[in-house]
């Protein structure tokens, strides 16, 4: 497993859960999607989310715009961050 502190933070979008700043990515290796430790603006809240569940925010300076789906129903709950 590794821990990697990302500098700088990522602006990310977490499905179910909403926009953010990811500060760490959790790696279990083989067989294990990404984990992104993400502090969400809306709430505070510091979530670990899964791989598929995370995505970049639009950046319009960058040239990407990204449209969002409708949220499907059966997004699946995000577990916590540990805390150390």
């Amino acid at each position: 497993m590794s821990f990697t502190q990302l500098n700088p933070t990522l602006p990310v979008f977490v499905e179910g859960k909403g926009k953010g700043f990811a500060f760490a990515v959790i790696d279990y290796g083989q067989e294990h999607h990404l984990i992104w430790v993400v502090a969400l603006d809306g709430s505070g809240e510091v979530w670990s989310a899964p791989n598929p569940k995370v995505r970049v925010q639009a950046n319009w300076t960058m040239g990407r715009s990204i449209e969002r789906k409708e949220e499907p129903a059966n997004v699946e709950p995000l577990r916590p961050a540990a805390s150390a």
